[in-house]
C-alpha cells in the first residue's frame, strides 16, 4: 500500500508543528520518500534520537513487510 507525500507530511506535523518538513517522492511509485525535518525540538538530541523522534511519529506506518511506506530518507536537525 502506498503513501501520498501530503499524508506523511500530516503525520510528521502532529508531532512537530512548527518544523519545517520537505517530502520528496523519490520513485514516484508512492513507497520510496525523502524527508527533511527542521525542528528545534531535535537540538541537544543526536541524530539517532532525532530520526526515532521521526519514525514514531509515522505512528507504525514503515513497520514490517506490510506498512504503507516502503522506505524513507531521512534528514533531521535543529534550526541554524
Amino acid at each position: 500500500m502506498a503513501m501520498e507525500a501530503h499524508e506523511i507530511e500530516a503525520l510528521l506535523r502532529a508531532s512537530f508543528p512548527d518544523a519545517r518538513i520537505t517530502i520528496t517522492d523519490l520513485a514516484g511509485d508512492g513507497n520510496h520518500y525523502a524527508a527533511e525535518v527542521i525542528d528545534e525540538s531535535f537540538r541537544g538530541l543526536n541524530r539517532v534520537q532525532q530520526q526515532r523522534a521521526v519514525y514514531a511519529a509515522l505512528q507504525g506506518r514503515m513497520d514490517g513487510p506490510a506498512g504503507d511506506l516502503h522506505a524513507l530518507a531521512l534528514t533531521t536537525k535543529a534550526p541554524e
